[in-house]
């Protein structure tokens, strides 16, 4: 009895290393890992910066400034909002350069009324055209900050806040906490404040520095996982040597559903076009896409167009599936080995990103001011194209197994949905396509199993 047991439990418990194996096989394959850290902007984030410039009877007032210091990252229309928790009983007396959403509660104030008595307000920035006397310097753009690198000079927004009911002195202050920033949306996490050295301001003829009574710093990071559920573009390949053209993957960024969502797309040769896209989500800005296979806001085709003696040359055309969204100041990142030998660049402006020492592999690509740094909507306008030329490196250059092709590509700071390498364009000489994409996890289950009966 104890030899049939002991053989049972044996049993029992290779059975169940061989589940757990399986299992954890199956998760590696199947899952994929977040965007919560960019590789390609390892140290890119937003960091709020709060200065006391002066004491009042019954607080202080500060200038609040957000500095976007992510390299290609930047906060469209309609703009960041800001919110954060007080930490006692405070109030606003007034504010420049931006406004809370909400007054709140203020019926136990008599004659002078604070601009807002929430606990938790809600900041938005003014909109261009405020007064003069409303303003402070960095101000009232609507929300809209640039990424630093691409334009560096409106890469910050400021307002000025006059707080009451607060400390009065650096030892009673109490900091803010719970920061939140919307930009316009979800996406960003804050850190809690942390008390720094106070800020140093030179003046205008560089004669004198003051200084602020107290600073406190607060930083905000992006994750492509937390700002939204989906992709929202994806990436397209062709190549002279070969007929294929390889599409986004289907149902990349969705897929066409009338029955459940009707209205979410509508096609490009639809008689309804014009009144589905001024339809009434036109004013709250609801996505309207072109009703495509892969239902992608944004696509990026990437066609490799000429091989010359020393150079070869690409094609990159970014097309906008979205009727009722525009983009200002767009911009392409794309990672390929060959860009440090980019010879010449037709109609964008770059710049080359080196967020590790000693690699330059990485491009920031954009539009030229007024001329095509505006991605209209959908339509004959709705695209925007490039052409760019690179010399070859007798020691690394090929067009096989696909290495013509980008390794990444983000647009606006979104990393777009790249087709799988097995399907890419292959050079005609190569036969049969490798199939070895496709068997490599099938192989290795195999081997797995094949590696545990033997020990067990």
């Amino acid at each position: 009895m104890e030899t049939v047991l002991s053989s049972a439990t044996g049993s029992i418990s290779k059975l169940s290393s061989f589940t757990i194996l399986l299992l954890f096989l199956f998760s590696c394959s199947t899952f994929t890992p977040t965007e919560a850290y960019d590789a390609l902007d390892p140290t890119g984030n937003i960091t709020i910066k709060w200065d006391v410039i002066s004491w009042t009877p019954d607080g202080y007032v500060a200038v609040v400034t957000m500095f976007n210091f992510q390299q290609y990252r930047h906060i469209q229309a309609p703009g960041w909002t800001l919110g954060w928790t007080w930490a006692k009983k405070e109030v606003i007396w007034s504010m420049m350069g931006a406004q809370t959403t909400e007054q709140g509660d203020c019926s136990k104030y008599k004659g002078n009324i604070p601009h807002c008595c929430k606990k938790d307000p809600i900041v938005v920035d003014l909109l261009p055209g405020t007064p003069y006397n409303q303003q402070i310097a960095n101000c009232c753009k609507g929300g809209v900050m640039n990424s630093w690198m691409q334009d560096p000079s409106n890469a910050a927004s400021s307002f000025q806040v006059s707080v009451g009911a607060a400390g009065t002195t650096n030892k009673t202050v109490r900091v803010p906490k719970n920061f939140t920033l919307k930009a316009p949306g979800p996406g960003y996490t804050c850190g809690p404040a942390k008390i720094v050295k106070p800020t140093k301001f030179v003046s205008a003829d560089k004669r004198r520095i003051t200084q602020a009574m107290m600073t406190w710093n607060v930083t905000c990071t992006y994750s492509q996982f937390l700002a939204q559920k989906t992709p929202t573009c994806c990436v397209s390949l062709s190549s002279f040597y070969n007929d294929t053209i390889v599409n986004c993957p289907t149902c990349t960024c969705g897929c066409q559903n009338n029955i459940t969502e009707p209205g979410s797309c509508v096609s490009k040769t639809s008689p309804y076009l014009a009144s589905a896209v001024s339809g009434p989500g036109k004013s709250s800005n609801t996505p309207l896409l072109q009703c495509t296979s892969h239902m992608c806001p944004v696509r990026v085709h990437w066609h490799v167009k000429l091989n010359y003696k020393e150079y070869w040359r690409v094609k990159v055309t970014i097309t906008n599936f979205n009727y009722r969204m525009n983009y200002t100041q767009w911009n392409l990142v794309v990672q390929h080995p060959n860009f440090d030998n980019l010879t010449q660049l037709f109609s964008f402006n770059y710049k080359s990103l080196t967020p590790y020492a000693g690699l330059n592999d990485t491009a920031m690509l954009y539009g030229v001011k007024f001329y095509n740094d505006f991605l209209s909507e959908a339509g004959p306008l709705g695209n925007v194209q490039s052409e760019l030329l690179f010399r070859k490196d007798a020691s690394t250059f090929t067009f096989e197994k696909g290495w013509a092709f980008p390794r990444r590509i983000y647009f606006n700071g979104d990393n777009c949905v790249m087709p799988p390498p097995d399907a890419y364009p292959w050079l005609p000489n190569t036969g049969v396509r490798p199939v070895i994409y496709v068997l490599q996890p099938v192989m290795t289950i195999l081997a797995s199993i094949i590696f545990l009966w033997a020990y067990m």
